[in-house]
């Protein structure tokens, strides 16, 4: 019958988890007529410990919600396998009214009985027990980590700038891992909505954890919750990590700077020498290495930071990029800084090594000249002597050139000295520099004095050899301009053959050619002012010409040849221009000056000109010497009266038309 007031508290089940196995009591599910739940007292021949049913009921009837407590309890206490005494206690225990088990149905629905009652409702209690154990194992794990997460999350809420001012706490950990808790609510919330709390996997039944029972609607509550308070969690997590690696970033800039600004500076004060040879500056070009080699790993540390820094800007919270940007700027100003000062030693030092290095060399090369000048030459021909003077400029030459270096290597290396004063820290550079001034002026001042002394020796022995030098340049210049009017000669021959297209085409060929003559006319003219030239020497140095005397008929004659062969390609030119000037004017299409079309003489000169300008194609060049030479190859000078021959035809057609205007209608 119905229970009129029990009392009862909140308690858990796997703290009672052996009473509740021995089914002292249960909720099958059931229902009676007014919608009120069913509850099974199922006593047994043992002796029933009342404590234990007690503690029992008290935990069964916690589970209803207000609302289905509201419509009251109907208790089933099955006392036939008990003793009377047993049954009765219970009975009164409850303050229940006791029916038989036949009128059970007068209260409740068959359906609504499980099978002990004759009903057709199924319960498996162990089944119901292990689901209930995971139900409050849930709610009690996700309700505890909704107050953990709820403290975290507010706390990082009220206490934001007081968690940036101090390190990051290790203990603000949730007991229980978020993602296993959701997990597990998740399982047990698509189970709820597969199939009954307490049902088979086939059958159907009531569930004590239905609706009513609030088992679901809990779950999905508490899952929201729990996603909601997650969500925000991992907001304060990854708040606080940034934080932490801003922190970090922080500090590894601070050792960055601190480092720089300090022993790295302090390595560079020291180094300020440029070393008096090519050996002491190698050896400060080490030691700065050495400098550079430790400086690079806080580069690289620098490098690193400034990625990272970049990535946090880029992820970028407006609340971090001030701090961020400001991190970033003192960071690339200190290695900027410092990496422009090492730069600056390294090229002071590179420098001082480049102007070692060309002292070193022009003093060798100071000393093979003098070495040189200093041994009396006496050539036994022409050719010595002029390789011997030859030697002797590119030496001075040479020396001149390495001096000018030596000059704009010092000139160089004084400037970046006296820009040294600022990167020096306020320390006062000019007692270092000055021992470095001395000695770079010095040795340039000294390269200076040993290069005048030899250029005077150098002069003293050009005027000795310079007249028999310039005897033997002048017979040499002089065979060379025979030479090139040879060659001139040879490429009039074999190159200068084409008359033109057309009269203006000839005209420029014949333009070109006067202008091929003139440079054969100065060539000419040189070698003959060489030839002269000669004879004065010879004459000045009391001495006879040691050429074979044959440099002067061998220029004559080869201009000659050219001469008349220039001649007969200008007469060719001319021909063509007047043969290409008459016939464009008959070929062209007049009707203004149709008397001149007509004149049949025009078209007799033409053909005479053309005839006898192919007749002078086949004449060969005749030189005084009776040689002959020919223009070009036979199938240049076929080539050429080839063309001539085709214009002839477009005359002579012309002329026939001219004639017979009647055919040219008829064949139109």
């Amino acid at each position: 019958m119905r229970i009129k007031e029990v009392h009862w508290s909140k308690m858990e089940a796997s703290v009672i988890l052996p009473i509740l196995k021995k089914k002292l009591a249960f909720l099958s599910g059931g229902k009676d007529r007014r919608s009120g739940l069913i509850l099974t007292i199922p006593l047994c021949l043992e002796q029933t410990n009342m404590d234990e049913l007690s503690v029992t009921l008290d935990y069964l009837l916690s589970i209803p919600s207000e609302k289905c407590k509201a419509r009251g309890f109907t208790v089933i206490v099955d006392g036939r396998k008990s003793q009377w005494n047993v049954v009765k206690t219970v009975v009164v225990m409850l303050q229940v009214i006791l029916v038989s088990a036949n009128k059970l149905t007068r209260y409740i629905e068959p359906c609504q009985l499980t099978e002990d009652f004759g009903g057709s409702l199924t319960y498996d209690h162990m089944d119901w027990l292990n689901k209930r154990l995971v139900f409050e194992k849930f709610t009690k794990e996700s309700t505890s980590l909704l107050d953990e997460l709820a403290l975290i999350n507010n706390g990082s809420d009220k206490g934001n700038q007081q968690e940036k001012e101090r390190s990051v706490d290790l203990n603000f950990l949730p007991s229980v891992d978020p993602e296993t808790v959701l997990q597990t609510g998740h399982e047990l919330l698509s189970e709820l909505q597969q199939r009954r709390f307490n049902g088979s996997d086939g059958g159907v039944s009531w569930s004590p954890m239905d609706d009513e029972l609030l088992a679901q609607p809990q779950v999905m509550k508490l899952l929201d919750s729990l996603r909601e308070q997650y969500t925000r969690y991992q907001e304060v997590c990854r708040q606080r990590s940034k934080r932490t690696q801003l922190e970090e970033i922080q500090q590894k800039v601070m050792q960055v700077v601190n480092w720089l600004e300090g022993p790295g500076s302090e390595q560079l004060r020291a180094q300020w020498g440029i070393g008096d040879s090519i050996r002491a500056s190698q050896a400060l070009q080490q030691k700065h290495e050495e400098i550079e080699s430790q400086h690079s790993e806080w580069f690289a540390v620098y490098v690193e930071l400034n990625q990272q820094i970049a990535a946090l800007l880029n992820a970028g919270d407006e609340e971090d990029l001030v701090e961020l940007k400001s991190l970033q700027q003192q960071l690339s100003d200190v290695c900027y800084r410092q990496a422009s000062q090492l730069e600056f030693r390294q090229n002071l030092l590179q420098a001082a090594l480049e102007f070692h290095g060309v002292a070193q060399d022009l003093s060798q090369q100071l000393d093979g000249l003098l070495g040189m000048l200093c041994v009396d030459v006496a050539p036994a021909d022409g050719a010595s002597i002029q390789q011997t003077l030859k030697l002797l400029e590119e030496k001075l030459k040479s020396v001149d050139v390495g001096l000018q270096g030596l000059r704009e290597k010092g000139q160089g290396l004084l400037d970046q000295i006296s820009n040294q004063a600022s990167w020096a820290y306020g320390k006062d550079v000019t007692i270092e520099n000055k021992e470095n001034v001395d000695h770079i002026q010095g040795v340039m001042e000294d390269m200076q004095l040993r290069k005048q002394r030899c250029e005077d020796m150098v002069d003293v022995r050009r005027l000795k050899m310079l007249q028999m030098v310039q005897l033997f340049k002048c017979e040499e210049d002089a065979a060379q301009a025979v030479e090139w009017l040879s060659e001139l000669l040879d490429a009039l021959l074999k190159t200068h053959i084409r008359l033109g297209d057309d009269a203006q085409e000839t005209k420029v060929l014949l333009e070109k050619h006067r202008k091929f003559v003139d440079v054969a006319q100065s060539t000419y003219d040189y070698g003959r002012q060489l030839l002269q030239a000669t004879v004065v020497l010879c004459q000045s140095l009391r001495c006879t010409s040691r050429s074979s005397g044959d440099t002067l008929p061998r220029l004559n004659r080869v201009w000659k040849q050219f001469t008349i062969a220039s001649e007969e390609r200008v007469h060719r030119l001319e021909m063509a221009i007047a043969f290409h000037s008459n016939a464009e004017k008959i070929l062209q299409d007049c009707p203004e000056e149709p008397e001149a079309i007509n004149d049949e003489e025009q078209f007799d000169e033409i053909e005479a000109v053309g005839k006898s300008l192919l007749d002078r194609l086949t004449v060969p060049v005749v030189y005084p010497d009776g040689t002959e030479q020919y223009f070009g190859s036979p199938s240049d000078m076929a080539s050429t009266a080839e063309h001539i021959r085709d214009r002839m035809k477009l005359v002579s057609l012309k002329r026939q038309q001219l004639r017979h205007p009647e055919m040219v209608t008829t064949e139109s």
